[in-house]
């Protein structure tokens, strides 16, 4: 079953208009989110990101959008699923139909589809640059859009390429994230990852290990710009995001990274959001 408005229906029984403005124009935005033992992980943190890129979009917010009330409406679509443990719910706002570029109305509907995941952390992770486009920096791209075109070519190219995935860069030529999550390095004792001026995702792993971080007497943090040359001369790579957690790069080119903080932030990740 899916969520359409509030309504549980088939997900077959969903008749999406051809005038759909988040397929027309990519008018929408979305948060994806890890469900474990019927809690939904960082809610809070997804709920405020959801209201702030709808306010950034300006799309009309429902009265009723409340933390308590998509949590509920989340939910209503778990329980209709099997006795599985670990879910990603993907709750899609997007403007009604009307408009050209311009829309005749801002207020929203809502989709939430619910499906069980198995997460795998992979050994082996083979990443390399792709450079056939850019991701323009700037706020609008710090928003999970449903304009993901970007990442779908990119992602078609890791395929193609035998790579696990790909990192992605700006007009500047700087690292801006990889295909499905938000990337650091760590060289010494400094961690590094982009910026969000650079154009990434205002990711929540991202946000939730720069907590960790900030925390830790060892390191020290620096979102910055990062430029290609630094993946290789880096002494451990890896890639977060709100599913699969800390996913660290074993080999980028010729170059062989370690894992052991990685795996240890990845730890500490799953640790934070059993407990929070």
């Amino acid at each position: 079953m899916i969520n359409y408005n509030g309504n549980l229906i088939n997900p077959e029984d969903l008749k999406l208009s051809h005038e759909n403005r988040a397929f027309k124009y990519g008018d929408g935005i979305f948060e994806t989110v890890k469900i474990q033992n019927n809690k939904i992980l960082f809610w809070e943190d997804h709920y405020f990101r959801l209201m702030a890129s709808m306010r950034m979009l300006r799309m009309k917010i429902p009265l009723e959008f409340t933390l308590e009330f998509l949590e509920a409406e989340i939910n209503k679509v778990i329980v209709t699923q099997t006795t599985a443990t670990l879910f990603r719910a993907r709750l899609t706002v997007y403007r009604k139909n009307g408009g050209l570029y311009c829309p005749e109305t801002n207020e929203v509907d809502f989709v939430i589809d619910v499906k069980p995941v198995s997460i795998q952390i992979k050994e082996n992770y083979k990443v390399d640059l792709y450079k056939d486009f850019y991701n323009y920096s700037g706020l609008l791209s710090t928003v999970k859009t449903t304009n993901r075109m970007l990442n779908v070519v990119a992602s078609v190219f890791a395929e193609e390429n035998d790579l696990d995935n790909c990192i992605i860069l700006n007009e500047r030529k700087s690292v801006v994230e990889a295909t499905n999550g938000n990337i650091f390095i760590i060289k010494g004792n400094v961690i590094k990852t982009p910026g969000l001026i650079e154009g990434c995702i205002k990711g929540i792993a991202r946000k939730k290990i720069i907590e960790i971080i900030e925390k830790h007497a060892d390191y020290s943090l620096e979102e910055t710009a990062i430029s290609p040359f630094e993946i290789q001369k880096a002494d451990e790579v890896f890639i977060t995001n709100a599913i699969q957690g800390v996913q660290s790069v074993t080999n980028y080119r010729k170059k062989v990274f370690k894992t052991e903080v990685g795996q240890k932030l990845h730890s500490s990740l799953n640790l934070m959001g059993i407990t929070s």
